[in-house]
């Protein structure tokens, strides 16, 4: 019996949007600007979380706003995946609010408003992916998205700034329209339907269709979905760079690129689905092919002396994790994948908002001018130690729990070539994650820098790092909430 409409998902969607009118309407006033901020990020994470009893029981939530063809509406679902994000995207967006605020005022920012209000535009798209119920909805929010963070990436409006974000938005725009959009006109063709499966084994795709045409439509999607970072479609992430740093932490963390990724494995499971993957032989290429973005993501980290820099090409190899354990095909390494996504979350914000915390204290960006900053900046740099364990894979920290998984289902699927990639892409992120903290804390500054003249940075900074830094080691410890919905997409 379907369960009736759940109105909590048309209003998680219209926080944010809600929130991005508020901001602009009390624009003069900073303290309401602000205060309108975070009480828009706490409804939007009061209502998701009000929906984890019902999801968690195994309950799919529905809202459907209006249908424009039988198999094409406009509808919204919450179901086991949908959660994972939209857990972790409400959660990490309270933070960021108060993370933003110390940043921006600490640097005499301009355009604080335009700022805050696009901000909350993008959660608005974020959060419209977590809950799409179907193909046409996921890639209105997908582009949403994509629109709403060109002026965060262009905040400076410098050249640097303007040519980041023209990059930024020519590659995922083009991408998403020139391959996604056929590819989703096509599957409605073939199929009478954009709605995702009701669960992730038998896809929406008619057996009669030939094999070459899927292929060509599986490719379209994991290619076309380029905020997942997958090379040689990644270089846009990178030049997003120029932004400050709470955008950074925004597009690394919450909103961009795990919308990519998250499209991306909600397509792969829910539009192909794991029968017909397993059927036509998709998983292991795909994991074979992301393996490559783990490596050549994490050698260009490791030649990087920007901080900013290293840890956006961190996120390169790091996204590629989720689509692999997906790709796999085995409960324990799709469980492994899909926990990464909080997991890197949590980690990643930390280690973007340590650095803009050390940007803002000694306006320093480049590692080799960090030594002996760790012995100023304590908590800082021991929050970015924490988030950096996770990013490596080490007890007790969340990276750790996603990256045994994700160990232990390659074994599953047989594959010893990828067991290999992911020893080896762990041994790379220590090579280019444990010199930073060995050199903040035991490195000797240059001649005439004294770093003890610094000290941590504002509290509205140094709070949320510290918070996020302490949650990615309790999903470390208790990993149930995550890992029970991760386990639930593929059981």
């Amino acid at each position: 019996m379907p369960t009736p409409p759940d109105i909590r998902l048309l209003l998680a969607v219209l926080a944010p949007l809600v929130g991005a009118g508020l901001v602009m309407l009390t624009g003069k006033k900073p303290n309401l600007r602000e205060t309108c901020s975070f009480a828009a990020a706490a409804t939007l994470f009061v209502i998701v979380a009000s929906m984890i009893p019902a999801v968690r029981s195994g309950t799919t939530l529905h809202y459907t706003l209006f249908q424009l063809l039988p198999g094409l509406s406009f509808s919204l679902r919450a179901d086991a995946l949908s959660m994972i994000f939209a857990v972790t995207a409400s959660f990490l967006w309270v933070v960021a609010v108060f993370y933003s605020a110390g940043y921006m005022r600490a640097l005499e920012e301009h355009a604080q408003t335009r700022f805050n209000a696009c901000f909350a535009l993008a959660l608005f798209g974020a959060i419209g992916c977590a809950f799409a119920d179907n193909l046409l909805t996921l890639y209105l929010f997908y582009e949403i998205v994509s629109v709403t963070t060109y002026p965060l990436v262009a905040h400076h409006q410098d050249e640097e700034g303007y040519e980041g974000a023209k990059k930024y938005l020519v590659y995922l725009t083009t991408t998403a329209e020139g391959l996604v959009l056929p590819a989703m006109v096509l599957i409605y063709v073939l199929s009478g339907t954009l709605d995702f499966a009701a669960n992730a084994h038998p896809g929406i795709l008619p057996a009669n269709i030939h094999n070459g045409v899927i292929v060509v439509l599986y490719i379209c999607c994991i290619l076309g979905f380029a905020k997942n970072g997958v090379m040689p479609l990644h270089n846009w992430l990178p030049s997003a760079m120029v932004a400050p740093t709470p955008v950074s932490a925004l597009l690394h963390a919450v909103a961009v690129v795990k919308v990519g990724v998250f499209s991306t494995v909600r397509v792969m499971l829910y539009v192909f689905g794991v029968d017909l993957m397993d059927r036509l032989h998709l998983g292991l290429p795909t994991a074979y092919f992301v393996s490559i973005t783990i490596l050549v993501g994490s050698v260009v980290a490791l030649s990087k002396d920007n901080l900013k820099a290293r840890l956006a090409y961190s996120t390169v190899s790091q996204l590629s994790y989720i689509i692999l354990g997906v790709a796999l095909l085995t409960p324990t390494a799709v469980a492994g994948g899909l926990f990464h996504i909080a997991a890197h979350a949590f980690a990643k914000i930390t280690l973007f908002f340590c650095a803009g915390a050390i940007y803002v204290t000694t306006h320093k960006k480049n590692i080799s001018e960090m030594s002996g900053l760790g012995r100023a900046m304590p908590w800082t740099f021991g929050a970015f130690a924490l988030a950096a364990l996770s990013m490596i894979g080490v007890p007790p920290v969340g990276g750790f729990v996603s990256k045994l998984y994700l160990l232990v289902g390659a074994l599953d699927a047989g594959s010893i070539g990828i067991l290999v990639v992911l020893v080896v892409s762990s041994l790379l992120n220590a090579a280019y994650f444990v010199p930073v903290i060995y050199q903040a804390f035991f490195g000797q500054p240059a001649t005439g820098d004294s770093p003890h003249q610094h000290g941590e940075a504002p509290l509205a900074m140094l709070i949320p790092l510290c918070l996020t830094a302490m949650v990615s080691v309790v999903i470390g410890l208790f990993p149930d909430v995550f890992m029970h919905f991760a386990q639930a997409v593929l059981p």
